[in-house]
Formats: C-alpha cells, sequence, structure tokens
C-alpha cells in the first residue's frame, strides 16, 4: 500500500478510500459559504432534513443535510419551492462517495429583496409597453373551446371547469397541466401558454392557480411567463387567485380574475341569463312593433276619414272647373292679343306706304334709271340717246333719251 502523501501512479495506485479521505480533507478546508437557491426537495426523517437546492439561474444543484440540532432551532417554515439563504458547509461522505452541504443556518430570502427584483422587472416591461391597455384584447363572447393552464387535479381546475360548465353547458376545455409552484412552474407554465396558443381552435386561454404566500407565486411574476403571456395571440386571462401581492402576470394579462371561479364567470356567459336576455329583447320588439301597428292603423283610419279620401272624383271636378276658365282665361288673352298685333300691323303698313316709293309711283309719277341701275337725277346726265329705265306704278319701262329739253 503507498504512503498517504506519496503521489499515486500506474504501478502504485492509490485505493479508493485513501483518494476518498484526500477528497474529503480538501472538502472540509473549504469552510462554511453563504448560498442562495430555491428548495426543489424537502423530507424529514428521524427529525433530520433532507433535500436538495436549485441556482436560480442556472441549472445546478447540490444536496443538503439539516441534522436535527440545527432544525429544532429554525424559525419559519419551509417547503419545496421557497427561496431561501443558507449557512451550509461541504461535506463528503467517504463511505458513500456523496458530496452534500451541512446546513448551519437557514433563513428566507428577505421579502424586501424579492420586492425589489419584482419591481425592477415591472419598471423594466412597463416601460415596453407590456401594461399598456390600448394592447389588451376584448374576450370573446362565447368561447367555442378554453385553453387552460392549471395544476393537475387542482381546485383551480375543478373550479373553472365547474363553475364554467354550469354556466353553459356545452363549454369545451383543452387543459394543460403544470407545476404551479416550485422549480419547474415557471417554464411549465410558459410552455402551457405557448402550446395553448398555437392551437387555433382555443379562443381564450385561462392560467388558473388557487391562493398561496407570497413565494410561491412568484413563479407567476416570472419574465419568462410574462413574455409568453405577451407574445400570446389569444386572449389570455389570469386567475391566480390572490389580492395581497399581485403577480405581474395579472398586469401583463389581458383580464385579470380574482378567483378562478370568477375567470370561469368572466369568460363564459351565462345561459339563464342568456334566455332571460332574448325573452326580454322578444317581449321589447313585440311590444314596439305592436304600438308602431297601432299608431300606423290609427294615421290609415284619420286619411280615410277626410273630404279627399272619402269623394276623390271631388277634387278631379274642381280641377276641372279651374282648368276650364284658365283655358277661357288664356284664349281671351291671347284674342286680345292679337287684335292689338293686327291693329300695330295696319299702323306700321299705312306708315311704310306712306313712306314707300311706290305710294310716290301710284300717284302718277315715275323713277327714272340709268343703264347702270343708278337713279337719274340730273338731264345731263342722260344725253340723246341714252338708254334709259322707267319705274311707274304698274311696272318697267325702256326709253330711249332725246337729250335736255330747252
Amino acid at each position: 500500500m503507498p504512503e498517504p502523501t506519496a503521489p499515486a501512479t500506474r504501478e502504485a495506485p492509490w485505493p479508493v478510500g485513501l483518494m476518498s479521505q484526500k477528497i474529503r480533507d480538501w472538502i472540509e478546508r473549504l469552510g462554511t459559504v453563504w448560498v442562495e437557491g430555491e428548495i426543489t426537495q424537502w423530507q424529514v426523517r428521524g427529525g433530520h432534513v433532507y433535500g436538495k437546492l436549485k441556482d436560480l439561474s442556472q441549472d445546478a444543484t447540490v444536496s443538503f443535510t439539516i441534522w436535527q440540532s440545527v432544525a429544532r432551532g429554525l424559525t419559519g417554515d419551509f417547503a419545496q419551492g421557497d427561496r431561501v439563504i443558507a449557512l451550509v458547509k461541504p461535506n463528503f461522505w467517504v463511505k458513500g462517495g456523496s458530496l452534500t452541504m451541512q446546513v448551519f443556518e437557514l433563513s428566507h430570502v428577505g421579502i424586501g429583496e424579492l420586492l425589489e427584483r419584482l419591481e425592477r422587472l415591472r419598471r423594466q416591461l412597463q416601460a415596453e409597453g407590456l401594461f399598456d391597455a390600448e394592447r389588451k384584447r376584448a374576450l370573446p363572447f362565447l368561447p367555442g373551446l378554453i385553453g387552460l393552464v392549471t395544476g393537475r387535479d387542482s381546485d383551480a381546475e375543478k373550479d373553472v371547469v365547474r363553475n364554467a360548465t354550469l354556466r353553459w353547458p356545452g363549454v369545451r376545455f383543452k387543459i394543460h397541466y403544470s407545476a404551479v409552484q416550485g422549480d419547474r412552474a415557471a417554464a411549465e407554465v410558459a410552455a402551457g401558454i405557448r402550446a395553448l396558443d398555437a392551437d387555433p381552435e382555443v379562443e381564450v386561454i385561462i392560467v388558473a392557480r388557487g391562493g398561496g404566500d407570497f413565494q410561491h407565486l412568484l413563479p407567476f411574476s416570472d419574465e419568462g411567463v410574462l413574455r409568453a403571456a405577451a407574445e400570446s395571440t389569444t386572449p389570455l386571462v389570469s386567475a391566480i387567485g390572490h389580492e395581497a401581492d399581485r403577480p405581474l402576470l395579472d398586469e401583463v394579462a389581458d383580464l385579470r380574475a380574482s378567483t378562478p371561479t370568477d375567470a370561469a364567470k368572466r369568460v363564459v356567459p351565462d345561459v339563464g341569463e342568456e334566455l332571460a336576455g332574448i325573452d326580454g329583447a322578444r317581449s321589447r320588439m313585440s311590444s314596439r312593433l305592436g304600438h308602431l301597428l297601432a299608431h300606423e292603423t290609427d294615421r290609415i283610419a284619420q286619411l280615410r276619414t277626410r273630404p279627399s279620401m272619402q269623394q276623390p272624383e271631388r277634387i278631379v271636378d274642381e280641377r276641372a272647373e279651374e282648368l276650364v276658365r284658365w283655358i277661357a282665361r288664356g284664349t281671351e288673352l291671347v284674342d286680345r292679343a292679337v287684335e292689338e298685333r293686327d291693329r300695330g300691323i295696319a299702323e306700321l303698313r299705312a306708315r311704310l306706304t306712306t313712306l314707300s316709293p311706290q305710294g310716290t309711283l301710284d300717284r302718277g309719277y315715275a323713277i327714272a334709271q340709268l343703264a347702270d341701275g343708278s337713279v337719274l337725277r340730273d338731264p345731263a346726265d342722260a344725253p340723246a340717246g341714252a338708254a334709259l329705265r322707267l319705274s311707274l306704278a304698274g311696272g318697267r319701262i325702256a326709253a330711249t333719251s332725246d337729250g335736255v329739253v330747252p
């Protein structure tokens, strides 16, 4: 057997026990350290606690042990899904070859610190517009298929399904089961939202969980869940059932319901109320139509009592007499106008006759014209032998000038 301080070689290898002792000695020199994580397993056996602690952001998990003497002094209740700060010392168990952390102190992560983290995330998402009222969509009046993200066999599932079925017996559900607390909750809830959103038949999604303490509801303020809800094209209802500390999913969702039961009432209409509303509308329509018909009947009766409706030929007779009078009046005015125009024409004819050369000719005068048609005014213009044309009252004759008469 090699010396404990001699290096291991192929010819002189260390026994497993020696190597395990060296690992234990090296690990024990590390001392105690404060760590933060999420409890993913918590089992009590014989007064001792055996569990696992998971990193909050990476896929890393370590086992821990709390001996009975330390467990009795812990303040507060611890369970799976809690975020804690622990003072631990690495402990390597030689016989089993396993590494575990021995816990000396354990406490929940300060609420103030968690609230600060959530507030930073809230401000970031609000700046991105994920809380804006303009982006929130209206729920369908009667969804044909409702998507439900909830815990398996949970009270929240029973409340939603039972109350929705009572309100509308024909309602259908597509349920995606997920953890609702613990380290798997955020990823599974986000996956459920995306899966239901990808189904074209799902018309609305409900994320439901019963009430719980602040830390157990932290998965519903996880950024991954919030991003999945914001990216969903299907209207989403948050029904976490917690009033004091509302998870951020309430702000991103299109509608916040105070409880799973309230979500069922907000998403599914009550068949009794709808039938009563239809009956009321039918009654109002019947009453309105009755009043309208009665009003129109009265109007028709009033119209029938008018003289024009009782003796319609009277209007024709009156208009015929009036037309005859207007025709007679028109004829009279036309005759009078014609007479006046005849007198005017006679006067104009007399004046024209008086002024016309024809009147002069009718009195025995003649008009002498030269061969070119010009009127002869001076005897010198018609020397002997000049051809003349004389216009008389009865016509025209040709003549020849014998010259100037002395």
